[in-house]
């Protein structure tokens, strides 16, 4: 039985660099999304109708840094930020509403914010992968 499972991992080891390219492409996506629905009102997102001055820039920094999330660029420092944006972003979005404190990701909707905090976090430090411009520009590919 330990045998079987030490085959598979071995399998899956070669691919370990490419899903970090794909875990760092999907992050950026994600991102990305919510910084056009805030600043291009598109798609429409009732919760997004009327932005505070905070909102628009948080969306501002998930558009362009989940855009350099997404290409590669400079992608240590960027989910570096962009994770710490998404613990802001839980804490003053989700934590508190309505001046009452909930704590309980189910129940204030911060279950995303905090999984992208620890996916950025988690890019931060093992890099962008080889699918990114920044491999590219060091001749890694």
């Amino acid at each position: 039985m330990k045998n079987d499972i030490l085959k598979y991992e071995y399998k899956l080891a070669p691919w370990q660099p490419r899903l970090l390219s794909v875990l760092r492409i999907i992050a950026g996506l994600l991102l990305f999304q919510y910084g056009v629905a805030k600043i291009f009102k598109f798609p429409f997102v009732p919760y997004f109708a009327y932005v505070t001055p905070l909102v628009m820039f948080a969306g501002v920094i998930e558009l362009v840094l989940g855009a350099m999330l997404i290409l590669g660029i400079y992608t240590r420092f960027v989910a570096f930020v962009l994770a710490g944006e998404m613990a802001f972003a839980y804490f003053i979005g989700h934590m508190f509403q309505g001046g009452t404190m909930v704590a309980h990701p189910l129940l204030n909707g911060g279950s995303l914010a905090i999984a992208l905090c620890f996916v950025c976090l988690y890019i931060a430090s093992a890099g962008p992968g080889p699918w990114s411009l920044d491999a590219t520009s060091r001749g890694k590919i």
